[in-house]
């Protein structure tokens, strides 16, 4: 009687969430369109990689329209990225990505971002500060070792090389200068005459070998650490060469004319390795961060060589993706072109429907309430009193009397009951001690508490489903919350260590879900008891 007093529950939530979610749907069409989330993105520099990381980001806004992105670059400058990262701080964004021009520089202001309980993504580049909910990006460290070792090897483990280097104190300049050395470690026929200080642009690559004090006709590869720096160092040394024979790699194999892969398959580069953007993966850790889903804190992105093997491949690929792109642009202005049409032919017919719609769901559950009220007293006292005492006794006749109250739910009464102990339900209370002897071990997943309750996972979630309406994970949330609260209102320790202590490993996190769950965050929560 219990399992289908649920089910009949369940079905009617259901019917009536279908069709409030079509009559929000079609009052939204007539009213507010803002998005949900907003998303600040400062970029350290603006170049062609960082143009298409951004097309990319914009693009899923196609797919996921309560998503708005500003978007602001640096130019290369620590002051006016940390003055850029203080304006989105400002402006209240739910999420910040950031890739910091210099590790230790702009460290600071990503601190105070996630100090205010922002969310921080750290995309391509990081900080000198653990202060950050997400890493994404390539492994320099592992780029610079792979063409280290692919030049070691087209050299035959003989010859000279030089390295132009990115900006000074980055952290890709660091892990691809560290990688490469590492790799020539294992050669030791090859010389590196000289690393030489650039900072991400062909002018800067440009001057640095017009500086080099050694023979420029000895060397027989060049690896810049980008792309546009090889090509730089690449004009410099054509002119001490005749015929040139020097080779060059670089790092990035942008798509595009004059990007890293058509320079490949011109000869212009030996070999260039992929760096990837993929907007599409930033924004994925974006919306988990922000919906509450479960998230890796590091998350590397592959990569792979190009060179004259694969670069006209991979072009074709590229031309063909980008046809796609440009093609899924269109529609998408087509679609908002219809769409605005639509809006303004059909707002008063929109309007229509939805107060039908509202009366039809509102007689519907009426109807039902009132058809099944007798039932639902009965089964609430049912699935309340299943577990508790074979006789009635007061407090059974306490429990009639609540059940008795037309204006609460089986799920309200059951719920209710647990909650002030007005009966004792072993199943719950069991529960609740496991959750409670692990609430400060972060790891404390559902499946270790099923098995402290002797359950699978599929028969814990049934049977905590119908007992409280909530899923055991909510259960495990709703319980850190509240101890969470508890010691925010009774101690003085800060909103990290509480965090922490009740088994929450990020506090961005704890404060999201806190403000989700009691409607004012952590910090609220402190100052109101200061006040008091």
């Amino acid at each position: 009687m219990r399992v289908h007093y649920y089910i009949y529950l369940t079905k009617l939530h259901k019917r009536l969430i279908t069709y409030v979610c079509l009559v929000l749907i079609l009052l939204c069409s007539c009213t507010d369109n803002s998005p949900r989330y907003h998303i600040g993105v400062s970029q350290c520099s603006e170049d062609i990689w960082r143009e298409k990381l951004n097309e990319e980001l914009q693009m899923t806004t196609y797919f996921h329209d309560d998503v708005e992105f500003s978007f602001a670059s640096a130019d290369d400058d620590d002051a006016k990225q940390i003055e850029q990262i203080d304006e989105f701080i400002r402006q209240g964004v739910d999420l910040l990505i950031v890739a910091p021009n210099q590790m230790s520089t702009v460290s600071p202001a990503i601190d105070r971002a996630y100090d205010m309980g922002i969310p921080v993504i750290v995309f391509d580049r990081k900080t000198s500060s653990k202060k950050y909910t997400a890493y994404i990006g390539a492994d320099n460290y592992d780029m610079g070792r792979q063409m280290g070792r692919y030049i070691a090897t087209q050299l035959h483990g003989q010859g000279t090389v030089i390295e132009v280097m990115g900006l000074k104190g980055s952290s890709p300049a660091i892990d691809r200068h560290n990688g490469f050395l590492d790799a020539l470690e294992e050669y030791p026929g090859i010389r590196l005459a000289a690393s030489l200080q650039g900072d991400w642009t062909e002018e800067s690559a440009v001057r640095a070998l017009e500086e080099y004090k050694g023979d420029l006709k000895e060397i027989d590869y060049v690896f810049g650490q980008n792309d546009r720096m090889a090509i730089g160092a690449r004009k410099v040394i054509a002119q001490h060469q005749k015929p040139l024979k020097t080779k060059f790699c670089g790092i990035d194999a942008l798509p595009g004319k004059g990007g890293g892969i058509d320079c490949v398959q011109r000869k212009l580069l030996d070999a260039s390795y992929i760096y990837p953007t993929r907007g599409d993966l930033v924004m994925q850790l974006a919306l988990a961060i922000l919906t509450g889903q479960s998230y890796k804190t590091e998350n590397p992105m592959k990569s792979a060589i190009v060179n004259k093997d694969n670069a006209e491949v991979m072009l074709m690929q590229v031309e063909e993706m980008n046809t796609q792109a440009g093609l899924l642009k269109q529609l998408h202005g087509r679609v908002d072109s219809y769409l605005a049409q639509y809006h303004h032919q059909q707002v008063y017919t929109l309007l229509a429907v939805i107060i039908a719609i509202i009366v039809i769901v509102a007689s519907l559950y009426f109807y039902i309430t009132m058809r099944r009220q007798r039932e639902m007293e009965r089964e609430a006292y049912e699935i309340a009193t299943s577990n508790a005492y074979d006789k009635p006794t007061e407090q059974s006749q306490n429990l009639t009397e609540l059940c008795n109250d037309g204006n609460k739910t089986a799920q309200a009464i059951a719920e209710e009951l647990y909650i002030n102990k007005e009966i004792p339900l072993p199943f719950l209370e069991r529960l609740r001690m496991s959750i409670h002897e692990n609430l400060c071990d972060s790891d404390y997943s559902v499946e270790q508490l099923a098995a402290d309750m002797g359950l699978s996972r599929a028969q814990l979630y049934r049977k905590v489903k119908v007992l409280t309406g909530r899923t055991p994970v909510d259960i495990i949330r709703l319980n850190r919350l509240n101890r969470a609260k508890h010691l925010l209102e009774t101690t003085d320790l800060s909103i990290s260590e509480i965090a922490y202590s009740v088994g929450f490993t990020a506090p961005s996190y704890f404060t999201k879900c806190f403000k989700d769950e009691f409607g004012v965050s952590p910090k609220a929560s402190i100052k109101r008891k200061v006040g008091e």
